[in-house]
């Protein structure tokens, strides 16, 4: 698909893209605005139109247009090519094999039934006077959140919907592959209020449906299945509403039922998704992880929602992110019916969040009689198991601490426990790949002059010459050793766009071709040869000093171990007035 990325990268100006998410002002050549990532007050937000790049300073990130849509937005790469193919007119179809885009012919279909039959059900609520009354008063649903949600009403009768359809040149097949008929080929929706399921983006991928008259034949639920375009493992139920709230709260909550999204919602708390009830999976985190680290569950106390507690635990720590369990106030059942008693209520629960461990622990606790044997042996089985799938020992160490105070135990017997416990095969299955592109530090103060050396000689040949000769080492980590690498073999070549052999280190040469220091006083034309030799001297004699006090150390060593007392303390002589002359 590169030639299709290029072809939708030469159709769209980054700073138009990026203009509708942050407040751009031109700043000579580039543009500057406040970082849509955190809460700064002093914008170091860069965006190159000549480089088509961006960088933000405060966070980190940076990268192409494609790369800021898949932040600001959380999706993939897949989903923001999408999208931005949408806004710049390409077909994507055109750059795919046969079967390829077939399928993508097929899915584009599927979307077209899915976004048709949202319509249709939007407008059937509007002719169904029940449907309106159960909505907008036994709920309390506001007419913006119905709008926003895309709510709307399935007629109960057997065929309307697929009558609709097929007037719409839907042929049987595509309105089954929808997810849109029962076993028999009428509408599988029938005298529902009906919730569209949107992906990320905000296209309607399926539905949930739930019944206005109670019926105990009926389920109360009634869901779309699995279709090319609706997969409930990966799903996760508002995210194109809460994308926004999630990313400027730096918090996701993860609730049970999609309407409790909805009444979340219209309470004002936007930053609330839903997974298809408690089977939370790797794929629900992940989406969430892209725009938040930061995940509160809001599960029922019931077994079944502390197992899923349980199970999600080292979901999490695959994935890396921070899980945090909300705990409703007695006599609600869930946010929905929270609400409804005291919006408040339900933030206040949300703020009370507890980490995850704690309140599994406290639950497994409550389940069994700490003053005896058998309750304290039930207690710590299962919470050994859960302390067992941590990855970090302290927290380990931390939680080993809390469990001997509850049962009155040694941490040595627990310790003996802990290792007896098997690890989950889930666990051991999971190997956690860490991207070459995400290792990048903020510089400190000592790095900040080899950033901006390194920022000056990708643009400037002059500069590039004094590299030839240049040992790597004298840099500070992979990726500044990795461009003066490059630059050493390439003198003479300017840079203004990541290049072949440094694209493991996109994020970090992206920051340097936007570095806001390059055109400071120090590194004006005029004195940019000179301070650049500095720089290089300095650098080399830290990197001298710094290899003579491991050669030194290395002597000290050897002389104690031969026994020559003189000779050792003669080179701890030589170690001070080195370390001495540094002061």
């Amino acid at each position: 698909m590169q030639d299709a990325k290029e072809e939708v990268r030469s159709r769209l100006n980054i700073e138009d893209v990026i203009g509708e998410y942050v407040q751009l002002k031109r700043s000579g050549r580039n543009f500057k605005g406040l970082s849509p990532f955190s809460g700064e007050r002093t914008a170091s937000f860069f965006v190159s139109p000549e480089k088509h790049i961006w960088h933000d300073f405060s966070s980190g990130k940076g990268g192409d247009v494609f790369s800021f849509v898949m932040e600001v937005e959380g999706l993939d790469f897949r989903q923001a090519l999408e999208m931005l193919a949408r806004r710049a007119g390409v077909d994507l179809s055109l750059y795919q094999g046969d079967g390829s885009r077939e399928l993508a012919a097929r899915k584009k279909r599927l979307q077209q039934a899915n976004e048709l039959a949202a319509t249709y059900y939007q407008k059937s609520l509007l002719s169904n006077v029940h449907a309106q009354e159960y909505i907008f008063k036994k709920r309390g649903l506001s007419k913006k959140v119905v709008q926003d949600f895309r709510l709307g009403y399935a007629p109960d009768s057997g065929d309307a919907l697929t009558g609709f359809l097929a007037k719409k040149g839907f042929n049987a097949q595509d309105i089954k592959d929808a997810g849109l008929t029962n076993r028999f080929g009428g509408d599988l929706f029938r005298g529902r209020m009906m919730v569209p399921l949107m992906d990320g983006t905000g296209q309607v991928i399926g539905f949930t449906g739930r019944i206005i008259i109670d019926d105990p034949s009926a389920p109360k639920y009634l869901n779309t299945p699995q279709t090319l375009l609706y997969d409930k493992s990966r799903h996760v139920f508002g995210l194109s509403q809460a994308k926004e709230s999630i990313r400027k709260s730096d918090y996701a909550v993860i609730v049970e039922g999609n309407l409790d999204v909805v009444s979340s919602h219209q309470a004002e708390v936007c930053q609330v998704v839903a997974t298809a009830g408690t089977a939370l999976t790797e794929q629900h985190l992940r989406a969430l992880g892209r725009l938040t680290h930061n995940i509160r569950l809001s599960f029922d106390g019931d077994k079944a929602g502390l197992a899923a507690t349980e199970r999600a635990i080292p979901i999490a720590q695959a994935v890396g992110v921070s899980l945090t369990i909300i705990s409703l106030p007695e006599g609600a059942k869930d946010p929905d019916e929270l609400i409804q008693k005291d919006p408040a209520l339900w933030q206040q629960a949300i703020d009370n969040a507890e980490p995850v461990v704690d309140w599994v622990i406290g639950q497994f606790a409550a389940r069994e009689n700490l003053s005896t044997a058998a309750g304290k042996t039930a207690f710590t089985t299962a919470a050994m198991t859960v302390i067992r799938s941590l990855r970090d020992p302290v927290e380990q160490e931390h939680y080993l601490a809390k469990i001997a105070s509850l049962t009155d135990t040694s941490r040595d017997a627990l310790i003996r426990k802990l290792s007896s416990v098997s690890q989950p095969e889930r666990q051991q299955k999971h190997v956690k790949a860490v991207a070459k592109n995400d290792d990048i530090s903020k510089p400190s103060l000592l790095d900040r002059n080899q950033d901006t050396l390194l920022a000056v000689a990708l643009g400037d040949a002059g500069i590039q010459s004094l590299f030839g000769t240049i040992n790597p080492s004298i840099f500070n980590g992979p990726d500044r050793k990795a461009v003066v690498a490059y630059l050493a073999s390439h003198v003479g070549k300017t840079v203004t766009s990541v290049p072949k052999g440094l694209e493991d280190y996109e994020k970090y040469v992206t920051m340097l071709l936007l570095h806001p220091d390059v055109d400071n006083v120090d590194w004006n034309s005029e004195n940019r040869a000179a301070t650049a030799k500095e720089v290089l001297r300095s650098l080399n004699a830290n990197y001298q000093k710094t290899n003579t006090k491991e050669e030194l150390l290395r002597q000290e060593s050897e002389a104690r171990e031969r026994g020559d007392e003189a000779a050792a303390a003669e080179i701890l002589r030589q170690l001070s007035q080195l370390i001495k002359g540094e002061k």
